[in-house]
């Protein structure tokens, strides 16, 4: 049984010297929460969301006519208590704010509510509740015989005091019930459990580090790197038995989003949900040697490619990622790892020597070209269908001191612009990868950035690369140095505890371009006239990317000269620019994708790659476990899955 006190603000003689009391005995004494209420009704309106949100007469006749309570609205007052007492949880019931706000002089705006709600919990982190069914009102002076019955609803009772006496009375209650064995979360944090997850059959192995919404460490795995999420459930696994309890869990909630993260970088987004599951792989980020001769490094899905250009740095080492260091490794080296020595030394992927995973059903694998040889040709490419990587073993390369250049310019001629980068970009000695970056015009100007890498230590090298860029447009701002490669990673800001702060739900367009003609820098301007991107990026390929066959992985796409991602406000916006360019294009990057439509998995995937991806999926996840990613479904002819898994 769990008891709780209600204090009514309102009620003669109660005063802020008698009330937090109160509050502090009953958490002293080991009961489970205060609510505050005023009966004088002004307890649901949170400050700046009542008359004055509203734009309602205030002031001093207002205020006369209200009646007295203890100087403190219940959202004031719960504030208050919140900084004198430490873990109790604190009730303030607000009415059902989901309809939108008839905009009169009581009824909240749910904006303001929500906003007030955020700013508690940064101040007491999982311990308000603003809905009255979490819990039951008891009259005041219940006894223990009608406590009893009304626990029996399953939630904590409050009952009605304005003494110390009658505190203690309900704690010896409680002191004397028997005691739960199994740790439990605060009331305020159960209250905010999401329907249809089994929130107490989380294992053991996994129970201490998972991460519900209301906990205090929430608001840091919620989001990721660009998208703001809320999932119902977040998982922590540190081993790969603990990913296989993980996947087990899943497996029993198959009705929820299941999302797979490692370092939370992602654009595409999958990497959080609402309401649903996510498997965060950010403990296992560990990086060691395995074989100096062969450079041979084994590296943890949530370690960042600043990390990983870290550790290898001291051994003259480096192995070629995106464009940001602040990106995961799990989430590069299953999808491809377009980056800034794609030229010199190919995608992410092609490093790749082997892989440890956990499949659907819960096994553990290790997949190379000896070991599920299949496996490991579908994993380079389309992974994050095939099982959760574990540890991924890379053959690094010998990379030294490199040329590293921001340069940015501007253009009134955009159109020219690309045309002329993406012809210099392409003839460029292998050794350069550089990247254009630009978004909407302002006063008829483009704001032109380019980001590269010249893979030589010869300052006079590297000038001699970059000076055919300078004539994209009107120089405004350099800089250029000559670091390792740990020094391009290194400008990545670090993700503590407070994790990604993402927001907002971004959309994002990618494909692949074989060649970037006069015709494609056409319609690629008007593109950004229409000011429906704010943000467009051209990433050099060729090169080494190029020397690896197609078919030798799942990453069909090695002939395109250029990758291709723009980013708008929402699908039906950028659909209208976006759409009347795919004639040009030959092909879709799945990280930077975030296209609902069915179509864009024939884009990613030719259709004999697609075949053969469909047949390792029914082989390795016949039920489709890993489906909230880019899709592939092993039967999407079929209105069932088969119930048994296969695999060898």
């Amino acid at each position: 049984m769990e008891l709780g006190i209600a204090l009514d603000l309102s009620e003669p003689g109660v005063s802020t010297g008698t009330w937090d009391e109160l509050a502090r005995l009953a958490e002293e004494r080991g009961l489970a929460l205060v609510v505050l209420t005023a009966s004088d009704g002004r307890e649901s309106v949170p400050e700046g969301g009542g008359a004055a949100a509203s734009g309602e007469p205030s002031g001093e006749g207002a205020a006369a006519e209200q009646p007295a309570t203890a100087g403190l609205d219940p959202w004031t007052a719960a504030t208050w208590l919140a900084g004198r007492t430490s873990s109790i949880g604190i009730g303030v019931p607000l009415p059902d704010l989901r309809a939108e706000s008839s905009h009169d002089a009581v009824t909240p705006y749910p904006m303001v509510v929500a906003k007030a709600g955020e700013s508690f919990d940064l101040l007491a982190p999982g311990r308000l509740l603003t809905d009255a069914a979490a819990w039951v009102h008891a009259p005041r002076g219940a006894s223990a015989e009608e406590l009893s019955v009304l626990a029996g609803q399953g939630r904590p009772v409050v009952v009605p005091v304005d003494s110390e006496q009658e505190v203690r009375r309900l704690a010896d209650l409680v002191s004397g019930a028997p005691r739960v064995v199994r740790p439990q979360r605060s009331l305020a944090v159960r209250a905010r459990r999401r329907p249809g997850i089994d929130y107490e059959s989380v294992p053991e192995s996994l129970a201490g580090l998972a991460v519900e919404p209301g906990d205090p460490g929430y608001r840091g795995v919620a989001s990721n790197y660009l998208r703001a999420g809320s999932p119902g459930l977040v998982l922590r696994p540190g081993t790969p038995d603990e990913v296989a309890d993980a996947l087990g869990y899943a497996r029993r909630h198959t009705h929820l989003p299941l999302g797979i993260r490692s370092a939370g970088h992602g654009v595409s987004g999958r990497s959080t949900n609402k309401g649903g599951l996510v498997v965060d792989l950010r403990r296992m980020n560990g990086i060691e040697v395995l074989d100096p001769a062969r450079r041979l490094v084994r590296i943890g899905p949530g370690a960042t490619w600043k990390q990983v250009s870290a550790a290898l740095h001291p051994h003259g080492w480096a192995i070629g990622s995106g464009d940001y260091g602040g990106v995961g490794v799990g989430g590069l080296a299953t999808a491809g790892g377009i980056g800034l020595l794609g030229r010199a030394h190919g995608l992410t992927i092609d490093h790749l020597r082997g892989v440890e995973l956990v499949l659907a059903d819960g096994s553990q694998v290790r997949a190379s070209a000896d070991e599920h040889p299949e496996l490991f040709w579908a994993f380079r490419g389309a992974g994050a269908n095939f099982g959760v990587g574990t540890a991924f073993e890379f053959e690094a390369d010998r990379i030294g001191q490199v040329g590293h250049a921001e340069l940015t310019f501007v253009t009134t001629d955009i159109e020219k612009s690309l045309a002329d980068y993406g012809r210099i970009a392409s003839e460029a000695p292998r050794d350069t990868t550089v990247f254009l970056v630009t978004g909407r015009p302002r006063q008829g100007q483009w704001t032109v950035q380019l980001f590269g890498v010249v893979d030589n230590p010869d300052p006079e090298v590297i000038v001699e690369r970059l000076t055919p860029f300078a004539q994209i447009g009107l120089l405004a701002q350099q800089q250029v140095v000559v670091t390792p490669y740990m020094g391009v990673m290194g400008s990545a800001a670090d993700v503590g505890p407070e994790g990604h702060q993402g927001f907002g739900q971004p959309v994002s367009r990618s494909a692949f371009l074989p060649r970037l003609t006069p015709e494609f820098a056409r319609d690629a301007a008007d593109l950004l006239r229409s000011g429906r991107v704010y943000f467009f990026e051209l990433r050099a390929m060729g090169g080494a990317i190029a020397d690896v066959p197609s078919g030798e992985m799942a990453f069909p796409h090695r002939a395109s000269a250029f990758q291709v991602t723009a980013m708008g406000a929402n699908d039906g916006s950028i659909n209208q620019v976006w759409d009347p360019l795919r004639h040009h294009f030959d092909g879709l990057y799945l990280s930077f994708e975030t296209d609902p439509r069915p179509e864009r998995l024939h884009d990613a995937f030719p259709p004999a790659v697609l075949e053969r991806l469909r047949e390792i999926k029914r082989h390795y996840d016949p039920n489709n476990l890993f489906r909230d990613n880019f899709n592939i479904d092993p039967h999407p002819d079929a209105r069932t899955a088969p119930s048994g898994a296969v695999k060898s």
